[in-house]
């Protein structure tokens, strides 16, 4: 009996001083869904088919009627919340809830978990638009067929061939008798026959210039 009653006074000790340390105290994280009247597009019944999941399911919740949550059992830690629903996408959070019981949301960056950017609380999830399940196709555009090579090659050839008539008729009789003779090394073989493509196309553009100083000198005349 003595052993039964020293077994119980120390029971009793450690609850006393320990008691504070094995009760848990636990959080509850509120918020609202919302979503835009523009969005809804039949879907009425929306309402019924979201779920609030915290840490990927680790809690579940299901929101009342007018789109009010309460998330319950949460002690002091950091927390992501989200909405799960088939249509509409969510911006999720992450709420921190401290050993005071003081909560801080704000918005979740994967790419910059660093940067803190709060949002209110009780939170307020609006839903950012319908889920994209499926891509949207390419439109065929007239500028796809432009940037494609093959049609560079066809029609940068015929625009020089139109141009290089009228460069030559605006040309003087010089230039045209080289240019005709640059031409003409095309036809003879030999890779050292080959004409200097830039030196002909200064002997042009030179040619038209002088031209042009021909036409002022005669018209001061």
């Amino acid at each position: 009996m003595a052993d039964f009653n020293i077994v119980l006074f120390l029971t009793s000790c450690i609850i006393l001083c320990y008691g504070d340390n094995l009760s848990t105290t636990t959080y509850a994280v509120t918020g609202k869904v919302q979503i835009d009247r523009k969005l809804l597009d039949g879907h009425e019944g929306w309402l019924k088919r979201a779920h609030i999941f915290v840490n990927g399911g680790s809690y579940i919740a299901v929101p009342d009627r007018d789109g009010t949550f309460k998330v319950t059992g949460l002690s002091s830690a950091s927390y992501v919340i989200e909405v799960s629903h088939p249509t509409f996408v969510f911006q999720p959070v992450r709420v921190d809830i401290n050993s005071k019981g003081k909560m801080r949301a704000r918005k979740l960056n994967h790419l910059q978990p660093n940067q803190v950017e709060q949002v209110e609380y009780p939170l307020v999830l609006r839903a950012q638009g319908k889920a994209p399940y499926f891509h949207k196709r390419d439109e065929w555009r007239i500028t796809d067929m432009l940037k494609n090579p093959m049609v560079l090659m066809m029609v940068l050839p015929m625009i020089l061939i139109f141009i290089m008539p009228k460069m030559m008729n605006a040309a003087d009789d010089e230039t045209k008798k080289e240019m005709e003779a640059s031409m003409n090394k095309f036809s003879t073989p030999g890779a050292n026959n080959m004409p200097d493509l830039s030196q002909a196309l200064t002997n042009l553009l030179g040619a038209g210039a002088s031209e042009s100083k021909h036409k002022k000198r005669r018209s001061q005349k």
